[in-house]
C-alpha cells in the first residue's frame, strides 16, 4: 500500500516537472532574441562597493570604457575599511563622469546595503539606472547600449544576466554556475509569461521614478538582502518588465572560491524568498519541492525494485525534456559546458537547497559583508 502511494506520488511529481519545463521554461528556451535600436538615453551606472579595492582596480575599467555616449558612474563606498575609497578617487580624478558617494556606518542601518544604494540613487542625475556589482565586469563594451535598448514607454524594468567566470576542473564552480543558470531560466521564463518575480543586482536596470514611487526599499529595509530580487518582486508587473539576453549584455562576476563561502552567500540570498508575493512563493515551492521529491522517490522506488521499468521510463522522460529545455537555454546564456554533468549537478543542487532551507530555519544569515 505504501509503495503504491509512493509510486503514484512519483507519477504526479513527474507530471508537475514536465508541465513546468514545457509550459513555463520552454517560453524562454525557444525565445528568439530580436535586435533593438540603440536609445542613447542618459544613464547612471550604480556600483555599491564594500571592501572591494582590488575588484574595483580590476573591473571598473571595463565599465568606464563602455561605448555609450551619455552615462555617469555612481561609485558608492559603503563604509569600507580597505582602500576602496582611494581607488574610487583615483579613477574619479581621471574620468569626469564618475561621482563618489561615501557612506559611513550609522547604527540604524549598519551592514545594510539598501541604505547605501538609496544614497547612491539619490545622488544620480539621470532618470535611467543600471546596476552592477564591484566584482562584475561587462563582457562587452556594448553592455549599457544593449540593456538600455529595452527601455520604452511601457518597459521600465530590465532584467539582465550576470554569469560567473569559469574555473577549470572545479566541481564547485560548475555547481555555482549551474545554480546561476537555473535561477536565470526561472526568472527569465516567469517574466516572459507575465509573472516577473526577481532580478539580480549584477545586471539590473530600472527607471528612477519606479524606485521613488515605490518609496525605495522602505517596505523591506529591515531585511538584509533583497535590494535586487525583493525590489523587483515588489514593483515588477507583466506590463513594465522586459528581459535582455543578448550576449553583449552579460556581466561576469568572480565566483566564491570555496563551497563554504558560496553556501553562506546563498543562505543570505535564499532567505529573501520568504518575503516574495504569495503566488511566487507557491510556484517556486512547487518547482523546488517537486524536484526534491523527483530524486528522492526515484532513488527509493529503484532501491525497493518497485515498478522499475516504469520508474526508469519516467525518469528518462523528465531527463530528456530537461536536457532539451536547459540545453536551449544554456546556449543563449553561454553555459553549454554544464550540460555534460546535468543529472549530477541537478542532484547536488537539490541537496544544497535542502541544506540551505534547514539551516535558514535554525539560524538567520548574516549581513551582506
Amino acid at each position: 500500500m505504501l509503495l503504491d502511494l509512493l509510486f503514484y506520488t512519483f507519477i504526479v511529481v513527474v507530471c508537475i516537472q514536465v508541465v513546468f519545463h514545457i509550459i513555463f521554461f520552454a517560453k524562454f528556451a525557444f525565445l528568439k532574441p530580436q535586435k533593438r535600436a540603440q536609445k542613447n538615453i542618459a544613464v547612471s551606472v550604480i556600483i555599491c562597493a564594500k571592501n572591494e579595492a582590488e575588484n574595483l582596480k580590476c573591473f571598473l575599467p571595463s565599465v568606464i570604457s563602455q561605448n555609450y555616449p551619455d552615462f555617469e558612474i555612481i561609485l558608492i563606498n559603503d563604509a569600507s575599511y580597505d582602500e576602496s575609497l582611494d581607488v574610487m578617487e583615483y579613477f574619479a580624478n581621471k574620468h569626469h563622469n564618475i561621482k563618489i558617494v561615501n557612506v559611513e556606518n550609522i547604527e540604524a542601518f549598519w551592514g545594510n546595503k539598501k541604505y547605501a544604494l538609496t544614497l547612491g540613487i539619490k545622488a544620480s542625475k539621470n532618470d535611467f539606472l543600471l546596476f552592477t556589482d564591484a566584482d562584475c565586469k561587462p563582457l562587452s563594451k556594448y553592455w549599457i547600449q544593449q540593456v538600455t535598448s529595452h527601455f520604452s514607454n511601457n518597459k521600465s524594468i530590465i532584467l539582465g544576466y550576470g554569469c560567473y567566470s569559469k574555473i577549470k576542473n572545479s566541481f564547485v564552480n560548475k555547481l555555482i554556475r549551474f545554480e546561476t543558470l537555473i535561477t536565470a531560466i526561472h526568472y527569465f521564463s516567469f517574466a516572459k509569461i507575465g509573472i516577473p518575480y526577481m532580478g539580480v543586482g549584477r545586471n539590473l536596470a530600472y527607471k528612477k521614478d519606479i524606485f521613488f514611487n515605490a518609496k525605495g526599499f522602505m517596505n523591506h529595509m529591515n531585511i538584509l538582502s533583497g535590494d535586487d530580487d525583493l525590489f523587483v518582486n515588489q514593483v515588477a508587473t507583466n506590463k513594465n518588465t522586459a528581459i535582455c539576453i543578448s550576449k553583449n549584455s552579460f556581466t561576469e562576476s568572480t565566483p566564491k572560491a570555496s563551497f563554504k563561502s558560496w553556501f553562506k552567500q546563498k543562505r543570505r540570498h535564499v532567505s529573501t524568498a520568504n518575503y516574495y508575493k504569495l503566488k511566487h512563493k507557491f510556484l517556486l515551492s512547487l518547482i523546488y519541492g517537486s524536484n526534491f521529491l523527483f530524486w528522492i522517490l526515484t532513488i527509493t522506488l529503484l532501491i525497493l525494485q518497485f515498478n522499475q521499468l516504469i520508474v526508469l521510463l519516467l525518469f528518462f522522460l523528465r531527463l530528456i525534456i530537461q536536457y532539451i529545455i536547459i540545453g536551449m537555454s544554456s546556449k543563449k546564456l553561454n553555459e553549454v559546458d554544464l550540460l555534460f554533468l546535468l543529472p549530477f549537478l541537478d542532484f547536488f543542487l537539490m541537496i544544497v537547497q535542502l541544506s540551505i532551507f534547514i539551516n535558514n530555519l535554525i539560524t538567520k544569515p548574516n549581513h551582506w559583508k
